[in-house]
């Protein structure tokens, strides 16, 4: 039989030891701050993936108003365009090809004017050209044929000096072209321009000021470049 005092002290014992395995809980801090790292990361894919769809989006409209453009139209489009597919094509050469306005300048010199080279060569390509001008003397002739050749107008094909016309006076140009029967003739000449309305389908009038009352199928304009839109 125990002792009633060692009965005591091993309740006593008992009661002071704690409990073998006790259980640890989370702190509330670290559970707090994954919680918070994971919305983080989540709200980050959210706002990632908006700007990956709006830059998307960007790129579709781009390409769909791109595709929807306009093409802009080739010199050799808008010169068919504009000579109503016409297949003939007489022009004087002063004031319209050349810098000089008069025959009496070609004695001394002839200058193929820059800006209209380019629209030059594209009417060679798609009409049958005839140029033609009034000169005083055989050098004129030359002159210009000597310009018109270092110009590159005969390279193209499309143009040969059997197709640059003289003539003494300006009637003998009229009658060039009533012979030839353009279906355009260009000409800076009103009084030519003016006999010949009736028996030429178009002309271009080249001159500064538009004249009153031109007949309708007669167009207008400042230079022949300009009449192409100076494309």
């Amino acid at each position: 039989m125990f002792h009633p005092g060692f009965l005591q002290k091993l309740e006593s014992r008992r009661l002071l030891t704690p409990p073998s395995g006790p259980q640890r809980r989370q702190p509330k801090s670290q559970a707090s701050t994954t919680s918070s790292g994971a919305s983080s990361r989540a709200n980050a894919d959210v706002t990632c993936s908006r700007v990956s769809n709006s830059s998307e989006d960007a790129s579709t409209q781009n390409a769909v108003e791109e595709f929807f453009q306009p093409v802009k139209p080739t010199l050799g489009q808008i010169v068919r365009q504009r000579l109503s597919e016409g297949r003939k094509v007489t022009c004087q050469l002063l004031g319209v090809i050349l810098e000089e306005s008069r025959p009496e300048e070609l004695q001394k010199q002839a200058t193929v004017r820059p800006s209209v080279l380019e629209v030059l060569l594209e009417i060679t390509k798609y009409c049958d050209l005839y140029l033609m001008e009034r000169v005083l003397d055989d050098e004129s002739e030359k002159k210009v044929l000597v310009a018109l050749e270092d110009a590159g107008v005969f390279t193209s094909g499309g143009l040969v000096k059997d197709k640059v016309l003289f003539c003494g006076t300006e009637n003998g140009r009229t009658s060039f072209v009533r012979q030839l029967e353009p279906d355009w003739h260009i000409d800076t000449n009103p009084e030519i321009v003016t006999q010949l309305a009736r028996f030429i389908k178009y002309q271009l009038h080249i001159s500064a000021i538009k004249p009153e009352g031109t007949a309708f199928n007669v167009f207008n304009a400042t230079s022949l470049e300009d009449f192409f839109g100076r494309v």
